[in-house]
């Protein structure tokens, strides 16, 4: 929808891009009540072919490592993806992997991860995934049973048995593999306990992200505050900050440490650099990613496919470019905002208003303001307590 797109949103040169999302299988074994894929507004993927056939692997291999080459890629992330990725089956994976690392120039690093909801993980399967340098990364809501009732089979059935077994095998058996857990932020759930289940399943990184909403079809748990999510981001920061960010990598909040230094990240929730992920659905098709299917029908749709186009014509839809366009493509309110290079604006599809496109604040812009000045606040205060106590032991000297 060309009405979507900012007018200036293509002032900035495109960036190649470096995370490959490819649908494997577009199908999932589990049925979770709350799933914005498959409950939104977007049902594109009725029409798809379940599983992504050899033809379309051999052709996203082959464009991957065109584009590696055309740009001169010293590294990229190859993120096998669903739906339910195991539901392909290992091989499958394995094969297409080696794929892309034989095509790809020599020199060029190949991260290659699989997103699963660990319920399918054997120690057959994660043996054969490790063969092929495959990591794993892990989406639960939590790491109690109850965190987890609506992530349910088909049948009803609930799925976290299955799940936290999977989970613990990796952990256990196969640490040098696993990627980390990737989970929602759930307001009714208690921060704390939340941060601390989903530690005890040894995790080396967390990925927090917000669940999906904007101001036409508004997120869950919004309350007259307008910071219920932000607080809850505060609290588990909190907990994390004075553990000493030992015990597991958070990526939101190492990158909003990052940003608040003034140091380049790279993330789709905060900050100004340009958002380099594409994604290859089942049938072929070039689309951007699958976030942006909880705005509106068509919303992740660009007209490409990896059978006429390569990825370079991917980089110049408008679409594209307007999420590549950094301020560029931001509403005035957050232009004129002194959180601009911190925020960026927060995640695009936050911002989407029916009849208004992207260029708006972030749904969660209360929420981000919350969490960044608190970020900042307890940065500002330890940095202030280690200056003291330097010039303390400083005038203890003889």
């Amino acid at each position: 929808m060309s009405g979507e797109v900012a007018p200036d949103a293509t002032a900035e040169p495109a960036v190649p891009f470096r995370q490959f999302i490819v649908k494997v299988h577009g199908r999932c074994n589990l049925a979770c009540r709350y799933c914005y894929l498959y409950e939104g507004p977007d049902q594109t993927w009725r029409t798809r072919p379940a599983a992504a056939g050899p033809r379309v692997l051999d052709r996203a291999a082959s464009r991957i490592a065109d584009h590696a080459r055309d740009h001169g890629l010293r590294d990229l992330s190859l993120v096998l993806h669903g739906g339910e990725p195991l539901l392909a089956g290992v091989g499958t994976l394995g094969r297409f992997t080696d794929l892309v690392r034989d095509r790809v120039p020599a020199g060029c690093a190949v991260h290659a991860v699989v997103q699963t909801n660990a319920t399918l993980l054997t120690e057959a399967r994660v043996t054969a995934l490790a063969r092929h340098g495959i990591r794993i990364g892990i989406s639960l809501d939590g790491g109690l049973p109850a965190h987890n009732a609506l992530r349910v089979h088909r049948s009803g059935r609930p799925s976290w048995p299955a799940a936290v077994r999977g989970a613990r095998l990796v952990a256990a058996r196969f640490p040098e593999s696993y990627a980390g857990i990737l989970a929602v932020v759930d307001p009714t759930l208690d921060p704390v306990e939340m941060y601390e289940s989903l530690l005890a399943l040894g995790p080396p990184a967390l990925d927090l992200l917000l669940p999906h909403g904007n101001w036409s079809n508004p997120p869950p748990h919004l309350d007259d505050s307008g910071t219920v999510h932000g607080d809850w981001l505060c609290a588990v920061f909190d907990r994390w900050w004075q553990a000493g960010r030992r015990e597991t990598r958070v990526r939101l909040f190492e990158e909003c440490l990052a940003l608040l230094l003034g140091l380049p990240a790279v993330t789709e929730s905060l900050g100004l650099a340009p958002f380099a992920a594409v994604v290859v659905e089942t049938d072929g098709s070039i689309e951007q990613v699958d976030s942006l299917k909880s705005a509106y029908d068509g919303a992740a749709r660009t007209g490409l496919d990896i059978f006429r186009h390569d990825f370079d014509e991917a980089l110049r839809h408008p679409a594209v470019a307007a999420r590549q366009a950094g301020a560029a493509a931001l509403s005035a309110t957050c232009r004129a905002c002194p959180l601009l290079h911190v925020c960026g604006g927060g995640q695009y599809a936050h911002r989407y208003r029916a009849g208004h496109g992207f260029a708006n604040p972030s749904v969660y812009c209360a929420d981000l303001q919350r969490f960044i000045h608190h970020v900042a606040g307890r940065l500002t205060a330890d940095a202030a307590r280690a200056t003291s106590s330097s010039a303390s032991r400083e005038g203890d000297t003889p």
